[in-house]
């Protein structure tokens, strides 16, 4: 994926794409399948034609960059504890009335992005700042794939590993590129039903669901899901039901789910906040379907923050929202009272406890 001279600054040649025999160019990345003509751009405005070939827009150039707590993203399997360096772009493939990210994802000001954003000099700021990964973020990393798979590579090369906070909606030969180089992807199911997904977002369930098979099924990175539970929209009891059988059977038992509160935003400010109840519902109708590790996020709920073993019962790791309140697992990642391995990425160091680090601004320039 070497640059081209010729393009601008921030612009780099597009991977996935293919010319209609109207000359319009197909993007072939997402569902969407955006045909553009010369001067246009795709629906997450930063693929964009120019001249006869694909570019992105975005390569280096960032909204920001943050030092997390990894449990932020959310993944509680992955390296409890650790930090995360945190960036994206600009702009979505999705049209979520109810993005709670939207003055970035939805932004069309591609002047508000910073350079010297090189897959290099991230990966050199993660690894100076003790971060243990790389978590593209803010923004779905779909979109700006090549520059995340860049990133990715560049930052296994100096030991730190790569996080997908993502919302899933990708073909099938990008993602088995993509996923490749993830060590671990939160998809957001933003729903189990096929007419909310094209109601609220623009999109369709299916290839999203394709995505967390493929993930589990044909890659090594990690999965944890998030369902955000919107009041009225998403947290019907049937529907609930169905998506956690469905990921029991479809995933297994072991793939961590939250159920992250919802918060008035964007489009959506007349729905009012998840109660906490909703949240505890969803979980124990989860934990009903067979689902081992089911969390709650965006509130203080000890018992919807803990991790228990699922050989012996006990809790390992409680949490308060994004702090770990105790941590009792081995060194190799395994329950100490009854030897049990715990499902996900875990051993080296235990995390501190108690009050973390405030999450830090990194200067890239």
């Amino acid at each position: 994926m070497g640059a081209r001279d010729d393009l601008p600054d921030g612009h780099h040649p597009a991977q996935w794409w293919h010319v209609l025999p109207d000359g319009r160019l197909q993007c072939d990345l997402c569902p969407r399948d955006c045909r553009l003509h010369e001067g246009q751009r795709g629906l997450c405005f930063v693929r964009a034609r120019e001249g006869d070939a694909m570019v992105l827009t975005t390569y280096c150039r960032s909204s920001g960059f943050a030092v997390d707590p990894i449990e932020k993203k959310p993944l509680n399997h992955f390296h409890p504890g650790s930090a995360v360096l945190s960036f994206g772009t600009a702009g979505c493939n999705l049209a979520c009335k109810f993005c709670q990210n939207w003055d970035i994802s939805k932004s069309r000001e591609m002047d508000r992005l910073m350079d010297q954003a090189s897959p290099a000099r991230i990966a050199e700021a993660a690894a100076s700042s003790g971060c243990r990964s790389v978590a593209f973020t803010y923004n779905d990393p779909v979109i700006f794939a090549e520059y995340a798979m860049d990133t990715a590579d560049a930052c296994h090369a100096l030991g730190v590993q790569t996080v997908a906070v993502t919302a899933g909606y990708m073909h099938a030969a990008p993602r088995r590129a993509f996923y490749a180089k993830m060590d671990a992807a939160n998809v957001d199911l933003k729903a189990f039903s096929d007419d909310f997904y094209f109601r609220q977002t623009g999109a369709h369930l299916a290839p999203v669901l394709d995505t967390l098979q493929a993930i589990v099924h044909e890659s090594a990175c990690w999965l944890e899901i998030t369902t955000l539970l919107i009041p009225g929209h998403n947290d019907g009891t049937p529907e609930l039901e169905a998506m956690t059988r469905w990921i029991a059977e479809q995933l297994g038992r072991d793939v961590p789910l939250h159920f992250s509160a919802f918060h008035p935003d964007y489009r959506m400010t007349d729905v009012q906040r998840t109660p906490l109840a909703t949240l505890q519902r969803a979980r124990e109708i989860a934990l009903a379907a067979g689902l081992h590790h089911v969390y709650t996020g965006n509130v203080h709920d000890r018992d919807g923050g803990t991790t228990c073993c699922t050989g012996c019962g006990r809790a390992l790791i409680e949490r308060d929202w994004h702090r770990i309140l105790r941590y009792d697992v081995d060194t190799t990642g395994a329950c100490p009272h009854c030897g049990t391995a715990l499902a996900g990425r875990f051993g080296g160091e235990p995390p501190r406890l108690g009050r973390r680090r405030v999450p830090m601004r990194v200067a890239m320039g």
